[in-house]
Formats: structure tokens, C-alpha cells, sequence
């Protein structure tokens, strides 16, 4: 099964942010699925690299890290990322610079499109 997760909010704050990679790792370690992430919106934040989250406290950095471990695309909106002063060189690896053009083909690609 194809499966696109497009994520929206902020990492940090709300919980859809953190429940989008929860369930990202889940599906990532699923027999027969091809997984795919979108990160749009301030979503795109959780994508930079060398994040400093107090002691106990979850890491989208590293929460990401693993399903691109494991095969996912991982495409993160330029726009969006240009909005907020995010160059591509401040991703973390698995993650790159994406576009609408890319977003509208996953989606055509995907199964099933879940959005957080």
C-alpha cells in the first residue's frame, strides 16, 4: 500500500506535528508499504537540523530520521521553507527540498493521503 502523510503544523506546541511522525514510524516499519511525507506550513521546521529540546522532551529531527531510514521520501515545502529562512543546506538527511508540482504527483501516487 502507497500511503502520503502531509503534516501542517508546527513541531513543537500542538501534538499533530508529533503524532504525524509517530504514526510515520509505525507505517515505516510495515511489511508492503511505501511511505512518503510532506512537511508544508510550519511543518517544515521540524525538518532542520540540530535541534536542542529540553531532557525528555520529543525531537522531530530524530522522529524523521527514521522512516527516511527506512525508505521514506520525506519532501519539504521551499516555499515554505524560504518564508521562514530555512536553506536547503539545514535539512537534516532524508529530508530535501520539495514543491507543490512534487506534493500534487505524490497524491496521485499515494493510496491513501493522511493529513496532520
Amino acid at each position: 500500500m502507497k500511503i502520503l502523510l502531509v503534516v501542517n503544523d508546527a513541531p513543537y506546541g500542538v501534538e499533530r506535528t508529533y503524532n504525524a511522525l509517530r504514526t510515520a514510524g509505525a507505517l515505516a516499519k510495515r511489511e508492503g508499504v511505501e511511505l512518503k511525507l510532506f512537511l508544508i506550513g510550519d511543518a517544515v521546521v521540524a525538518a532542520r537540523s540540530g535541534q536542542k529540546v529540553p531532557p525528555g522532551y520529543y525531537n522531530t529531527e530524530t522522529m524523521l530520521s527514521g522512516p527516511s531510514r527506512r525508505g521514506a521520501a520525506v519532501g519539504i515545502c521551499g516555499t515554505c521553507m524560504d518564508a521562514r529562512g530555512i536553506h536547503d543546506t539545514d535539512l537534516i538527511p532524508g529530508c530535501h527540498r520539495s514543491t507543490l508540482e512534487e506534493l500534487a504527483d505524490w497524491i496521485l501516487w499515494a493510496d491513501k493521503v493522511i493529513t496532520f
